[in-house]
């Protein structure tokens, strides 16, 4: 068995070591000290160089290197790479791997250093472009094409169609032109889309227009059919509005509903054009019924003068009266979009009055007035001039240009007796504002004499008689204007103030439930049922009612503050502090409301909180010391002693000879130990010494003379009443914000202490225009002033 083993022999065994002590001579560290080529690159700036290149070969290389006397010497590398700088080969080594600007490959050694190229001169200039390109010549093209549409359009707008359907068929064919070259050099994608759309609805426009109908629906035809035009299917109306002139009556309806289809419902306005149209073709064919339901749907969605005139029509084509009536009062509804108030500023801002200012009276203002009345005048239809002048003059209050008014007015007063009853009555409310009673009065007058019937004209001669206080004579007036128009309201609301007065109060308060059943939503009318009902001592039923006034304006602060007060009654303190709160809220200045919430917290010992009430009425009533002593009392309870004395102290500087401010200041600092007791205290007696003297002359002098002692009283009590007055009119709030009378006054124009015939905005006496052939009168929204614009009843 063994004669088949053979053995390898022992040279034949590989080395598994060998090799692990070759290696690579460049890496031999331990004859650097003798490499004289390494020692030159330690000792100058070549070793601080990094290598640029690949090594070349492990073996040295003898490089030449330039001395300073052009001489050159070859050092040895033991790592076999040359020399930054040297010449290899002819040519110059650059001095690192990135070649830097300004060196060519060339060894051209003393060459200007040149990084920009500069000396290259100027570059060559660009190429012109070439007229005859296809880029150019399409770009000409449709340059020609757009002048052409727009040199169509203009024609068409001068009346000249035949000149503009040339332009449009030119545009047309010079467009073909250009789709063909575009084909030729672009894709079928770059074709300009708006470009041919607006060429063939120019085309079809002006095929239409010179009355070429059948060319026109053709070429909507194919816009509509092109799917890549977008939103051409509206272009459907203009193709049933063809069909409509040529009497197809059942293809208009069908392209006008197609229309409908492609309008969305966001566009409310062209929509509702459309079915305009649609109920103009059934009219047309005389399908009454489907032109009703077109028109319903119009006056429901967007009311408009010719869909309530049309759907009138309608009614009165199929016979039925009563919707005819309906639809005739929703036709009187619709605003007439008529720009009245262009010379009236809308609002506050000051750029805008001043604009307005501007152009209220100049030149084309005035010429359009007298070209206004002057036509009119010349006209079959002169007997509306009065009517007009009259208009004037209300146009002229709004603008609260009085004189100029009263100057037409006077004119119109000595027209015939229909002009001059009109016009004495808008002179009889002027010189009522203005407070000129017996001027108002006389105009009165004369409107009565002129017009017995005249309901606005007795009304105002009622207001006259009421401000002299003959309240059963006022009355008399009133219901002989009730008796003339039924419909007066303003008689009506005038005649239960006047029974008012008169304690009639069960008679008011039919008056004002009547009036409540016409007018539902008069704010003025719920506040004097409420104020009645207050009067009859039945505060459930008034709270009922101002609540209803709260529904209707929720933000007047005279309204809350007697919900207040009205609970505050009833022993409800939470309710009455929720409406006080309220009041002070939207009016932070009535000093009652004030002092009933500073109260409020004295009660339930928030005195932090009632302080906050107290400053706030000491700033609206500084000569009121009361509001400062009830600051520091409330500083004293609440235990904040150092911030009492203080506000005792500045109080005292303030009101030098207010005792009890003195009092105050003695009984503190007595409690505080402070020295300033005595000086208080001197002060005090001081003051207190006065007061008696005083009053001992007063009553010396009163036991002097009886009858000088009535006069005087006579005098003082005629002083108080004045000065009462005066204190009453200088504490009075704001027209506009007092939005609700008191208790017992008439309902009043632009003063607190008169009658007005008017109870709805704008607030003034009855002004009315002349009764003429058309039926017009001025009605309340016709006189406005801006003091009692925005008000509901002052007090």
């Amino acid at each position: 068995m063994m004669q088949n083993v053979h053995l390898a022999p022992e040279t034949d065994e590989d080395d598994l070591y060998s090799g692990y002590n070759d290696y690579n001579p460049i890496y031999d560290i331990e004859e650097l000290e003798n490499d004289a080529a390494f020692q030159q690159a330690v000792r100058t700036s070549h070793g601080r160089r990094p290598p640029i290149t690949a090594k070349i070969s492990s073996t040295a290389v003898t490089r030449p290197i330039a001395t300073g006397y052009g001489s050159k010497t070859s050092l040895a590398s033991s790592i076999g790479r040359p020399m930054t700088g040297a010449i290899q080969d002819g040519v110059t080594r650059p001095m690192t791997a990135v070649r830097a600007a300004g060196f060519t490959k060339a060894a051209l050694r003393g060459s200007a250093f040149d990084p920009l190229s500069q000396s290259r001169g100027p570059a060559p200039p660009l190429e012109a472009k070439k007229k005859d390109s296809p880029e150019e010549k399409i770009k000409q093209l449709e340059k020609e094409v757009n002048e052409l549409v727009e040199e169509s359009c203009i024609a068409s707008s001068c009346g000249d169609l035949k000149l503009a359907l040339e332009k449009a068929k030119d545009a047309g064919r010079k467009e073909r032109v250009l789709v063909r070259q575009r084909e030729q050099v672009t894709t079928p994608e770059n074709i300009n889309l708006d470009l041919t759309y607006s060429v063939l609805f120019n085309l079809a426009s002006q095929y239409s227009v010179n009355e070429m109908y059948a060319e026109a629906l053709n070429t909507y035809q194919v816009i509509v059919k092109n799917k890549m035009f977008s939103n051409a299917g509206i272009l459907k109306m203009n193709m049933g509005n063809i069909y409509l002139k040529q009497r197809n009556y059942s293809k208009a309806i069908k392209f006008y509903r197609m229309a409908l289809d492609q309008v969305p419902s966001v566009n409310k306005q062209m929509r509702i054009k459309i079915m305009q149209n649609i109920g103009v073709t059934f009219i047309q064919a005389g399908q009454y019924s489907d032109a009703i339901n077109s028109y319903e749907h119009i006056m429901s969605m967007a009311p408009n003068l010719k869909a309530g005139y049309n759907l009138t029509i309608c009614y009165f084509a199929v016979g039925d009266r009563e919707k005819m009536k309906k639809a005739f009062q929703k036709l009187i509804t619709v605003p007439l979009e008529i720009d009245e108030d262009k010379y009236i500023s809308p609002s506050d801002d000051p750029h805008t009055n001043l604009v307005t200012e501007a152009i209220k009276n100049d030149h084309l203002r005035q010429m359009e007035r007298e070209r206004c009345v002057e036509v009119v005048k010349a006209s079959q239809y002169v007997e509306l001039a009065n009517d007009l002048e009259i208009n004037k003059a209300v146009t002229y209050l709004r603008q609260k240009d009085y004189n100029q008014a009263v100057e037409i007015l006077k004119v119109l007063e000595k027209k015939d007796s229909r002009v001059k009853s009109a016009a004495a009555t808008n002179l009889s409310a002027l010189y009522y504002m203005g407070k000129d009673f017996a001027q108002a009065s006389s105009y009165a007058d004369i409107a009565v004499n002129s017009d017995r019937y005249n309901p606005a004209a007795l009304t105002n001669k009622g207001n006259t008689v009421f401000a002299n206080g003959d309240y059963e004579k006022a009355a008399e007036f009133y219901k002989e204007a009730l008796r003339n128009d039924s419909s007066c309201t303003e008689a009506l609301y005038n005649i239960g103030l006047t029974y008012e007065k008169l304690n009639r109060l069960d008679e008011a308060l039919d008056c004002f439930l009547k009036l409540h059943s016409i007018l539902r939503n008069s704010a003025e009318v719920l506040y004097q049922i409420a104020n009645i009902y207050e009067l009859m001592e039945n505060p459930s039923q008034a709270i009922e009612w101002l609540m209803q006034v709260v529904s209707v304006i929720p933000t007047d602060p005279q309204v809350l503050s007697k919900l207040g007060e009205l609970y505050d009654r009833e022993g409800d303190k939470s309710q009455a502090f929720q409406y006080y709160y309220e009041s002070y809220r939207y009016f932070p200045c009535n000093i009652e409301v004030i002092e009933w919430l500073g109260a409020y917290y004295i009660d339930t010992q928030f005195w932090e909180k009632a302080i906050q009430y107290f400053e706030r009425a000491s700033l609206i009533q500084p000569t009121q010391v009361k509001w400062q002593l009830m600051v520091a009392s409330c500083f004293r309870r609440s235990g904040n002693y150092q911030k009492a004395l203080d506000t005792y102290k500045d109080t005292h500087r303030k009101f030098p000879e207010n005792v009890e401010c003195l009092r105050f200041l003695v009984r503190l600092c007595t409690d505080l130990g402070l020295k300033d007791a005595q000086e208080y205290a001197r002060k005090l007696k001081r003051l207190e010494k006065m007061k008696e003297i005083r009053e001992q002359r007063i009553k010396s002098g009163r036991d002097g003379s009886g009858g000088s002692r009535g006069k005087r009283e006579g005098s003082a009590s005629g002083d108080s009443g004045q000065n009462y007055s005066a204190s009453s009119k200088g504490e009075r709030l704001s027209a506009r914000l007092r939005a609700l009378p008191g208790t017992n006054e008439p309902y009043e124009s632009s003063s607190n202490k008169e009658i007005d015939a008017s109870y709805v905005d704008p607030l003034g006496p009855q002004i009315e225009r002349p009764k003429t052939a058309a039926k017009k009168r001025i009605d309340e929204d016709d006189f406005a002033d801006e003091e009692l614009g925005d008000d509901l009843l002052p007090e």
